[in-house]
């Protein structure tokens, strides 16, 4: 029953992303909607659990390892994403920058203090087993160690606490990803790809618009990750490597649903020019 979930909940999350992503005109409404989805998805999850229990403990450990973290991980990011969107100042300018970048700075600091000097950051990140037993199994937190007070708010019959942290450090390595693609990419000095001599010389030549049409044609047919990344990282990874910011992707693809005649003419054009040169050898 709980890889049957864990795989039904997977492919919803990810179906909603995309449909969301397409939707959406911006990402305050995205990230509403999918922290709306989550919720409920969360709560029918919940449901099924406290319906059917756990067959054996491997179960009850795989679910509170992988399942449940995977989606209130998403919950936590989406929810986060919107508070932090409906607070943002105007885009672009210092004021814009100056916001994101504290932001990111609050968010390593947390990291910092709460994450990775932690033993169970380390026995998480190292793929260990071992203790999974204390770990991810209902009724076995031990408060003699000195637990977070948040432990005396959880349901003890849907949390081992434990749970909570993988979902904390899957919604940061989310949000670090968004919020790297929110600061203008000249200072990120940390991303290798940008300073590369083997990179320094690739450019993105042509609009930005036929950038962002090839985007999301890639996000939509998942060819990149099998498409299990969402839009944002992928439009991240494109803007790094052709040294090109592109803004409000949302926003500039949503003109584009709504441009006269052809939608889709970078893509159109890109076929007809392999075409073409495909039948130079014929």
């Amino acid at each position: 029953m709980i890889r049957s979930i864990y795989r039904d909940a997977l492919s919803s999350i990810h179906k909603q992303e995309q449909k969301v992503s397409l939707e959406s005109a911006h990402i305050i409404n995205e990230a509403h909607h999918m922290t709306i989805f989550l919720r409920d998805l969360l709560s029918e999850v919940k449901k099924l659990v406290l319906e059917h229990r756990f067959s054996n403990e491997k179960e009850e450990i795989e679910f509170f390892k992988k399942v449940k973290p995977q989606i209130l991980g998403k919950l936590i990011y989406y929810n986060k994403v919107y508070r932090i969107e409906i607070s943002c100042p105007v885009s672009n300018g210092k004021l814009y920058h100056k916001y994101f970048s504290n932001e990111l700075e609050l968010l390593k600091q947390e990291y910092k203090e709460h994450i990775y000097n932690s033993d169970f950051y380390r026995y998480y990140r190292s793929g260990r087993t071992d203790r999974d037993h204390d770990f991810f199994q209902l009724g076995k937190v031990n408060l003699n160690i000195g637990m977070n007070s948040f432990i005396f708010e959880i349901d003890n019959h849907f949390s081992t606490y434990y749970d909570y942290k993988i979902a904390r450090i899957i919604a940061n390595e989310l949000l670090y990803t968004y919020l790297l693609s929110k600061i203008n990419f000249e200072d990120n000095s940390n991303l290798i790809i940008q300073n590369s001599e083997n990179t320094k010389d690739v450019f993105w030549t042509d609009s930005k618009n036929a950038l962002i049409e090839l985007i999301y044609a890639l996000y939509v047919s998942g060819a990149i990750s099998n498409g299990k990344i969402g839009i944002r990282k992928i439009s991240l990874i494109f803007q790094l490597l052709f040294r090109t910011e592109l803004g409000d992707i949302h926003h500039a693809f949503h003109r584009m649903k709504d441009r006269a005649g052809n939608r889709t003419l970078f893509l159109d054009q890109l076929k007809s020019s392999l075409e073409q040169y495909m039948d130079k050898d014929l």
